[in-house]
């Protein structure tokens, strides 16, 4: 009986062929954010064609499709490649720090804070628009997620995965009471803070975005720069601190960049579920979990799930639609399920 080549001969090493097909992976999906980037242009409760949007984005105009693709859908196309970016980059980095494969962008209070800013602002400050909620929500988020570590923080060993993981259940339930006791008792307040809670990416302008990009942008650095130490905190924080790592700075700095990118994104978008969670796992399955490859391909995998996401929501009970928050769970929760029976089989 013929016996099969070694694998050096058949294709070579485990991480040469990964490192071939890394390369390719981020590339496809490169080219898959551009394609939904379009689907996302296009495709609405009133479909144009690719040439169309083309035209629309070109040669501008002042006909009923253009004004619909430079008013309406860029942005919200626009404001879906960010927020998708910044919470897959998040998910990312919570699962690093926490050494948690359920691990989101919530874990350390920072949606719940946001939605606090919104409710205070709504009902004490009287702002009323979704450009006056982002610094009211970012001001939360970043004051939960300070909270957080902090509270995390005290004690011998420090902010370890364990005390950030409970310190973020306990803030978060605490937030959660401040916002239901001030909802039930401002019934206008409930109205208009369940359009931003259930989270979309639709109704947002540009001014929005001028808002919350520059804060994305500074919260992918943080990340990238502690690729490197989240890698080595998976081995252990001991085993880190053998490698060189100032465990305690990857946690702060990876913990800053992530609470800026949740907070920004829920900011802009409102809470939404499941992107941080599945869109790291995701990302692993195709280049592996060297963070210096797994944090850009979130950062392109986020999108187009987001991307998706709102699109299929804007076809599916026509002439209305489903917010992309309500979207990304209804396709989370299969995913979730099958996670964790993947998880109890392999166990």
């Amino acid at each position: 009986m013929p016996v099969a080549p070694p694998l050096a001969v058949r294709g070579g090493s485990p991480r040469r062929v990964r490192g071939i097909r890394r390369p390719a992976w981020v590339a496809a999906t490169a080219v898959l954010v551009a394609v939904t980037a379009v689907l996302s242009l296009a495709v609405g409760s009133r479909g144009l064609a690719p040439s169309a949007v083309y035209d629309a984005l070109v040669h501008g105009g002042d006909g009923a499709a253009a004004q619909v693709v430079r008013t309406l859908r860029v942005p919200r196309t626009l404001l879906g490649l960010l927020v998708g970016a910044a919470l897959g980059m998040a998910g990312c980095v919570m699962q690093g720090l926490t050494r948690n494969p359920i691990a989101e962008p919530g874990i350390l209070g920072v949606s719940q804070g946001a939605a606090l800013g919104v409710v205070l602002a709504i009902a004490f400050a009287g702002v009323h628009t979704l450009s006056g909620y982002v610094w009211f929500a970012f001001a939360g988020a970043g004051a939960a997620g300070v909270a957080v570590y902090v509270i995390a923080a005290r004690g011998r060993d420090g902010a370890t995965p364990v005390k950030l993981a409970l310190a973020g259940a306990a803030v978060n339930a605490l937030l959660y009471s401040v916002v239901a006791g001030v909802l039930t008792t401002r019934a206008a307040t409930l109205d208009e803070f369940r359009f931003w809670q259930v989270g979309s990416v639709a109704g947002r302008d540009a001014e929005v975005i001028g808002q919350v990009w520059p804060f994305l942008l500074a919260g992918a650095l943080l990340v990238l720069a502690v690729a490197r130490g989240l890698d080595a905190l998976a081995l252990g924080d001991d085993v880190a601190r053998g490698l060189g790592q100032n465990v305690a700075a990857v946690r702060i700095t990876g913990g800053i960049g992530a609470t800026v990118l949740t907070g920004a994104g829920v900011a802009a978008a409102g809470p939404i579920a499941f992107v941080g969670l599945a869109v790291p796992h995701l990302a692993r399955a195709l280049v592996g979990g060297d963070h210096r490859w797994l944090l850009p391909m979130t950062a392109l995998l986020g999108p187009v799930v987001l991307l998706v996401s709102d699109v299929i929501g804007r076809v599916v009970v026509p002439p209305g639609e489903v917010p992309a928050g309500v979207m990304t769970a209804l396709i989370g929760v299969p995913f979730l399920v099958a996670l964790v029976r993947g998880k109890a089989v392999g166990s």
